[in-house]
């Protein structure tokens, strides 16, 4: 099933498996390479040299297309595409607009790059400075999300600009894939449902507790680190909705630390990240601290299976989602969905 998105990338099938932060590592992504799909490195939750090191590994599994997700606000967002080229990726995904002069580093290098947004605006700034691709999440993407619908917010976007759409947000088998097609997309983006096979290294307990969810037990909340996160609603979570302001600062202080230890950076590294969150956004001090508390509440439950004190991000298709195939079966299934839909459709030969 060629499309925009397969002819650019290189991949078979016009899927992607999204860079999710502790999830998205090596065995995920070359098993979604493997399948055909195109597999999105998770780099935010990296070290530098360990970045290096996951983009080795996943080259020493496949020789099929991968990708890495950068961002793009972060104070080392240079080195890691230094990285990147170095390496030898071949697409560069970012959750935030990188600026014209990255996107112009990464293209004379020869590498595609696919920033993902929730605004019809965002999707035109970054065709306008050179972006190869765009990827849309609607309100139904799991981790932080807008409110606009993937069916309201990609037909503006396909209308909006010139250059391949990605459909994100909701998306879990092959009539989804035919619909994104329908709107005008290039391919969609799935996160959650990657998350839920046995090539995740998530926990097994974790994702029991994802497979038992109901499209109601997916909530967002402000209350992580400022901004609307879509998740799993946990006692957790409640927790951390009920929290004073000198709880929830204590919290993130510690967490901050934690993280700064885990990934590497400096404590001014953190602090220039936060000012760059914070730019244009009513943020608290405690908010923007909070920000560096998301990866480690997220590794609680999605590394270490402590869904007692970690919080799951997800999709609001985690409530459709029942089974837990191999990336290859995925794959497999969601192209003869898709290709079965096409059949059936009224007038299709």
């Amino acid at each position: 099933m060629p499309t925009a998105l397969t002819e650019l990338t290189g991949v078979r099938y016009p899927i992607v498996q999204t860079g999710m932060g502790w999830v998205a590592g090596p065995r995920l992504v070359s098993a979604s390479a493997r399948a055909g799909a195109l597999g999105i490195l998770a780099s935010a939750t990296m070290g530098v040299e360990q970045l290096r090191a996951a983009i080795r590994e996943v080259k020493s599994r496949t020789d099929a297309p991968f990708g890495v997700n950068l961002r793009a606000d972060a104070g080392d967002a240079g080195e890691r595409v230094g990285i990147m080229i170095e390496e030898g990726v071949r697409v560069a995904s970012f959750a935030l607009a990188p600026s014209k002069d990255l996107i112009a580093r990464l293209k004379d290098a020869g590498i595609v790059v696919i920033p993902s947004v929730g605004a019809r605006r965002h999707a035109e700034k970054v065709a306008a400075w050179g972006a190869d691709a765009v990827m849309v999440q609607g309100g139904e993407g799991g981790g932080h999300t807008g409110e606009v619908a993937t069916t309201v917010l990609l037909p503006q976007v396909v209308d909006a600009v010139g250059i391949p759409v990605i459909a994100a947000g909701g998306f879990h088998d092959g009539r989804g894939l035919v619909a994104a097609l329908a709107y005008g997309a290039a391919g969609i983006g799935m996160g959650t449902r990657f998350l839920l096979t046995s090539d995740s290294t998530v926990p097994g307990q974790v994702k029991a507790k994802y497979l038992a969810a109901t499209v109601k037990d997916v909530t967002v909340t402000d209350q992580v680190d400022g901004l609307p996160h879509r998740m799993l609603r946990t006692a957790m979570v409640d927790s951390l909705e009920r929290s004073g302001r000198a709880a929830s600062l204590l919290r993130a202080v510690r967490h901050a630390s934690a993280f700064r230890r885990e990934s590497g950076a400096s404590w001014p590294q953190l602090v220039r990240d936060g000012l760059a969150m914070k730019h244009g956004k009513d943020l608290t001090w405690s908010q923007v601290l909070l920000a560096a508390n998301t990866p480690m509440l997220l590794k609680a439950s999605l590394v270490e299976g402590r869904t007692d004190i970690g919080v799951m991000a997800s999709g609001q298709v985690a409530g459709l989602i029942g089974d837990l195939p191999s990336c290859a079966e995925l794959v497999e299934r969601v192209m003869d969905e898709a290709r079965a839909t096409l059949k059936a459709l009224p007038g299709a030969d």
